[in-house]
């Protein structure tokens, strides 16, 4: 089998994520901030280390920044709907997934903020001085997401960041498909709120992700409630990360995302990043040959996640999927990927695409596999729009 689907859950993971998992539901098993035994203790032990391992990796220096969350989905929300009062500005793009396209949607209907959505290019490439001149008084929030899970194109963060903060305009970075992946320093960066989540390329489990906030940004919470601290109060706690994290926590999952994110500082992110490079160059290599394949995005190691998103003259993304599924054993993702802004802009909807997004534990043995099996597919039917039954091949 051949595991091509790491834009929506990394797999497989490193074997220290497991034993971290294991390690906690076996030996530890208590909640973390609600009891003063030894078990409980540890279980605040395990929190406290793997955010300060996600602080390293992305520059921060004070770990009680980060908020945890169940996903970047969350994460988004929470920055989103913290954020914006009614009648406030957001600038964002023509790129981003529903999970910063549905808050915005939501907030416009709920107390009247108004959005604008710069357009991309056909790659998914984003224009800073399109943005630049969208801003007005009342711009309260530029969000963009960091790299497309549909094209995988990266935006120009930093230089946006920059933009952002000269404006004075909080700044939020959609990391879901660059966390883990790509070099992310805050500071640098000009980031006020990094959303990330953990089964990605971050190589923890799902259930896990967060939000990172800037001091002196302060949010509404999401939630209120239980937090293990100020007990005897029944407004939410003032202070980060308690003000936001009400409920107990995802523990065994941010165990293994403790020890996923280890992973990645031990191997070094530029390690990680050179060999998806050298898988996605790989890929593009051999599928631009390919006379009826049609590539979407930059075609460019350099300017893009290690992701490439397809189609083949002739047949629907579904059924492509399904055939290299079921012929093929590689597991791909079709359709319109949670982006539906993204597939107008590069020409693809409201069929899709299909796509392929590496992970660091790919060959390229596979990256060949893959090859040959599309070609096989361009082949037998690419050449031809007639209608066909779907059937099991043989693997030569």
């Amino acid at each position: 089998m051949v595991y091509l689907d790491n834009a929506a859950t990394s797999w497989p993971k490193p074997e220290e994520v497991y034993l971290a998992v294991d390690h906690f539901m076996r030996e530890i098993g208590a909640s973390p901030g609600r009891s003063g035994h030894s078990l409980s203790i540890e279980a605040g032990r395990i929190l406290f280390e793997t955010r300060e391992a996600v602080a390293n990796l992305f520059g921060i220096t004070d770990s009680s920044r980060i908020i945890f969350t169940l996903n970047a989905t969350e994460a988004l929300n929470l920055g989103i709907k913290g954020i914006l009062t009614p009648g406030d500005h957001v600038i964002t793009t023509s790129m981003e997934h529903n999970s910063v396209s549905r808050p915005l949607r939501f907030l416009e209907k709920e107390i009247g903020i108004e959005t604008t959505a710069i357009p991309c290019s056909k790659e998914g490439h984003l224009d800073p001085g399109k943005l630049e001149s969208a801003i007005r008084p009342n711009t309260r929030l530029i969000v963009i997401v960091h790299a497309s899970n549909v094209t995988g194109a990266i935006m120009p963060v930093a230089q946006i960041g920059r933009l952002a903060n000269d404006h004075n305009i909080p700044f939020m970075v959609d990391a879901a498909q660059t966390a883990g992946v790509y070099p992310i320093d805050v500071e640098e960066m000009k980031i006020d709120l990094l959303a990330f989540t953990g089964h990605k390329g971050m190589l923890g489990p799902q259930g896990t992700g967060g939000l990172y906030i800037r001091e002196g940004l302060i949010l509404k919470p999401l939630l209120q409630g239980g937090t293990g601290s100020k007990s005897e109060e029944e407004d939410q706690p003032a202070f980060t990360p308690d003000r936001y994290e009400s409920g107990t926590h995802n523990t065994p999952g941010l165990a293994g995302l403790g020890a996923g994110v280890r992973f990645i500082l031990k191997e070094g992110i530029d390690k990680i990043r050179e060999k998806e490079k050298r898988l996605l160059a790989r890929l593009l290599s051999g599928l631009e040959g390919m006379e009826q394949v049609k590539i979407y995005g930059p075609k460019d190691p350099n300017r893009q996640t290690a992701l490439v998103s397809i189609n083949i003259e002739g047949i629907d993304s579904s059924t492509v999927g399904y055939i290299l599924s079921e012929n093929f054993k590689i597991m791909t993702r079709v359709g319109l990927h949670c982006a539906p802004s993204a597939h107008r802009t590069i020409g693809t909807f409201p069929g899709g695409t299909v796509r392929f997004s590496l992970g660091y534990f790919n060959t390229e043995d596979q990256i060949d596999y893959t090859i040959n099996s599309i070609q096989g597919i361009d082949h037998r039917f690419g050449h031809s729009n007639r209608k066909w039954e779907i059937r099991k091949w043989e693997v030569s």
